[in-house]
């Protein structure tokens, strides 16, 4: 399934990060919200249904999935960072593992595995009382 993100589509906000820092987590607003509304996307619907599907915490009763970035000291960091999550969240909704097709154990492998379990019962019963 193909699917392309357009860049309109998300909007985000710089916020002030939390945490250590000091003067500069106090001044800057380096951490970015990254919001991406999935139900007035261009995303596929099938797509669209698998990812309001995930039980993931980041994304809201709406269907708005909300990413914050604050790991980087500088907000273009920040950002790539969000946008590669959200890439990431979108791609995991979006695979489909394939389907396991079932196949017949070979003649062979059938006798060695029965084979095998004759040598397990000969080497258990060797293992019995001894009657002199």
């Amino acid at each position: 399934m193909r699917w392309k993100l357009e860049p309109a589509e998300v909007t985000w906000t710089a916020v002030r990060a939390q945490g250590a820092g000091g003067q500069n987590v106090n001044k800057v607003s380096s951490a970015v919200h990254l919001r991406f509304d999935v139900p007035a996307s261009s995303l596929p619907d099938e797509l669209k249904a698998q990812l309001l599907a995930c039980a993931d915490q980041r994304i809201t009763q709406d269907g708005v999935v909300v990413i914050k970035a604050q790991s980087h000291r500088t907000q273009e960091l920040n950002l790539q960072d969000a946008m590669q999550r959200l890439h990431a969240l979108i791609a995991q909704a979006a695979y489909v593992p394939k389907a396991r097709k079932a196949t017949k154990p070979t003649r062979a492998s059938q006798k060695r595995r029965v084979e095998g379990k004759k040598r397990a019962g000969v080497t258990k019963a060797l293992r019995g009382k001894v009657d002199w």
